[in-house]
């Protein structure tokens, strides 16, 4: 169509309806967006107009919010959710954040000597982000690493130029392949990615100088120093510190679970004993390095650091004189008498302070903390005498007579007996076809409670223990309840970990157990300190203390004072009393009287020439019929204003009122300045003599 503009027509009129867009004749092009619209006005003119289409509009608005919401959404993801995350991993890549180690704290005896101390430990370890990402380079720092590491650990002066190692080198090392498997477990970018990973510790110093050198040719891998402990007992001759201070190693990955991320998989921490048990105390608080790094992980300078705050001390009450004098006697009298395994415990009575703690036999904790050899912890282990095993404090074993004390208390505050009250032994009682005899032939004669506490009567405590014809003994409900409040069946706690609990056998308990009733010989038995009842060697010491102190139990500990850095105290370990008041004051006399006897009269005569008056109970305890019984001797001196508790267990020791009576004898000689006296040998003894059966108790 062609539009004449010299006939004055009106270029927007249009004439013929039946125009055609998109004619490209007519030069005009038809726009897809749009419609055409014919509206019809005055004189029937069409005019065209241009309109939008709002349903395609609204559906352009909806792919718009959808996709705006889905950058909402991830924005939330990145900048919330992961946003501490991707920046510790932004930051990473040119600030990292360096632990500085702190002092560990010191251990020391109550006289300020020192126990331990802290030496220095290179550290062998890789950081994985910084390792290379090429396969090939990896591999070949690990395959050098592997060579290093076995060339330490064989002693072999094996050279580390580049020629030097490869596969053939490498062979089937553990090492590669050990160090490859974990790698493989790292993601890599991830926070794990930044942290340390131990490859070796415990390196000596010229090796170390060597590493030092290698490790700046190899991105990614690190020397480091850390403090491993030095523990003086075994160059001082003193090995039963072991079980008492215990040793520290290299973190596990379930302990590094346990103790979340104050550690890293190259920090140490308290394994067993004191380092474990005040972990919290010594280990003290990391610093932070804020340090720039290159492309390859080196350090450039240190942007900023918080200084780490070192350990708390600790203070024992630990004699370390007396400890080292009971360990240099008990040795002594074992190796002459061809004995092997025995404990000593000695408490303060008037604030429940351990003076002294002796397990044999024992072993070199610094073997732990240097990292000890498979060879050496399988010659440990496989030891028929376990000597990693803390006897005195976690051992289990049956009281014998030690116990009599506490029966004999017990019956008196039930009032089935008084001071006056005498039984006539004969040599033991029957119960239908059954005889439990008493230790001596024909018997004690007429005995009253010290008197059977002083010569341990057997009899006496039948009586009284389980009853007899017309008497009436206190029975087992009773017995349990009072053995109970003395500590027994229940750890005392010991500032130690792995205390054992002893036993306190019930009825109930042998009818589930053993599916049996509970027999009147079951009473006699607990009554005397046998059948299936069990102490340890530090509960029998505590309530020892009970009839030292004139009836307050306390709760034993080790450690008296926590010091801060600059040896100032920082926390007082005070005095706690479990229970007190539940024995009579009248009666813990009595009870006192009977074990003064004993020395004076009865089964420990032998100590009747120490320097110092000392009170005592003897026990000897049955635990296999082919076996020797154990060997107990508790005491407490001096007598009218007792200092120290003393309890002597020698397993095997065949009876009480011999060898581990004059243990406690030589060390108490030795305490309150008496002149020493040679170990006295199995012949002068009278141990496995044909007049054992008439040796007392």
């Amino acid at each position: 169509m062609k539009i004449d503009f010299n006939k004055n027509e009106d270029p927007f009129i249009i004439k013929e309806k039946k125009y055609r867009f998109g004619n490209l004749k007519d030069s005009f092009y038809h726009l897809g967006w749009m419609e055409d619209s014919f509206l019809f006005g005055e004189n029937d003119k069409e005019i065209l107009r241009k309109s939008f289409d709002f349903g395609k509009i609204r559906s352009i608005f909806i792919v718009l919010l959808v996709v705006f919401s889905l950058l909402v959404l991830r924005l939330f993801w990145l900048q919330i959710i992961k946003g501490d995350e991707y920046r510790v991993l932004a930051e990473g890549n040119r600030i990292r954040v360096v632990n500085v180690e702190p002092k560990r704290g010191i251990i020391y005896s109550s006289n300020l000597s020192p126990l331990v101390k802290n030496e220095a430990n290179f550290v062998l370890y890789l950081t994985p982000i910084d390792l290379p990402k090429d396969d090939l380079l990896r591999d070949q720092i690990i395959r050098k690493l592997a060579l290093i590491i076995s060339g330490i650990e064989e002693n072999k002066n094996i050279s580390l130029n580049d020629a030097d190692y490869n596969l053939e080198l490498i062979g089937d090392s553990p090492y590669f392949f050990d160090i490859k498997s974990k790698l493989d477990k790292i993601v890599y970018g991830t926070l794990e990615s930044y942290r340390p990973l131990f490859l070796m510790d415990n390196i000596d110093y010229d090796s170390a100088m060597s590493l030092y050198l290698e490790a700046e040719k190899m991105p990614g891998v690190s020397l480091s120093t850390k403090m491993r402990r030095n523990y003086l007992g075994f160059n001082d001759n003193l090995l039963s510190l072991s079980h008492l201070l215990g040793y520290t190693g290299k973190i596990s990955e379930k302990e590094l679970e346990v103790f979340g991320e104050e550690y890293t998989l190259i920090d140490y921490i308290g394994k067993s004993g004191l380092e474990s048990f005040y972990e919290n105390e010594l280990k003290g608080v990391k610093g932070k390095k804020y340090v720039e790094v290159d492309a390859l992980g080196r350090e450039k300078k240190i942007v900023s650091q918080i200084p780490p705050e070192d350990g708390h001390s600790l203070v024992l009450s630990i004699d370390i004189d007396l400890q080292r004098k009971a360990e240099e006697i008990l040795k002594d009298y074992l190796s002459r008498n061809k004995m092997d395994r025995a404990s000593i415990v000695a408490l303060n009575p008037n604030n429940g302070e351990v003076l002294a703690l002796v397990s044999w036999p024992s072993y070199d904790n610094n073997l732990f903390s240097k990292g000890i050899k498979q060879d050496d912890y399988s010659s440990l282990l496989n030891d028929s005498n376990r000597p990693l095993f803390n006897r005195a404090v976690s051992g289990n074993f049956p009281a014998g007579s030690t116990l009599k004390p506490t029966i004999a208390a017990a019956a008196l505050e039930e009032k089935i007996i008084n001071e006056n009250t005498t039984v006539n032994s004969y040599g033991g009682i029957s119960v239908g076809s059954w005889f439990f005899p008493d230790w001596k032939a024909g018997g004690h004669g007429l005995t009253n409670v010290k008197k059977a506490i002083a010569e341990s009567v057997n009899t006496f405590f039948y009586f009284i223990g389980g009853g007899y014809n017309d008497f009436e003994g206190l029975g087992i409900d009773k017995i349990v309840e009072y053995l109970s409040l003395f500590g027994l069946g229940k750890q005392s706690g010991l500032d130690l970990s792995q205390e054992g609990s002893g036993f306190i056998p019930t009825p109930e308990w042998k009818k589930e157990n053993r599916g049996e009733i509970w027999y009147i010989g079951n009473t006699y038995h607990v009554s005397i300190g046998q059948g299936d009842v069990l102490v340890t060697p530090l509960q029998v010491a505590n309530f020892t203390s009970f009839f030292a102190n004139n009836g307050r139990l306390y709760r034993p500990h080790l450690v008296k004072e926590v010091l801060a850095k600059d040896d100032k105290v920082f926390r007082k370990i005070e005095p706690e009393i479990i229970k007190e008041n539940f024995i009579s004051s009248e009666n813990i006399k009595i009870i006192r009287e009977g074990m003064r006897q004993t020395i004076v009269s009865g089964s420990a005569r032998r100590l009747i020439a120490l320097p110092v008056e000392i009170a005592g109970k003897t026990g000897t305890a049955q635990w296999q019929s082919d076996k020797y019984p154990h060997s107990w001797f508790t005491s407490f001196a001096p007598y009218n204003n007792p200092e120290i508790v003393l309890t002597v267990l020698v397993e095997e020791g065949i009876e009480g009122s011999q060898i581990a009576t004059s243990i406690a004898g030589d060390i108490l000689r030795w305490y309150f300045g008496g002149d020493e006296v040679e170990p006295e040998s199995e012949a002068e003894l009278g141990l496995g003599t044909e007049n054992e059966a008439e040796i007392v108790d």
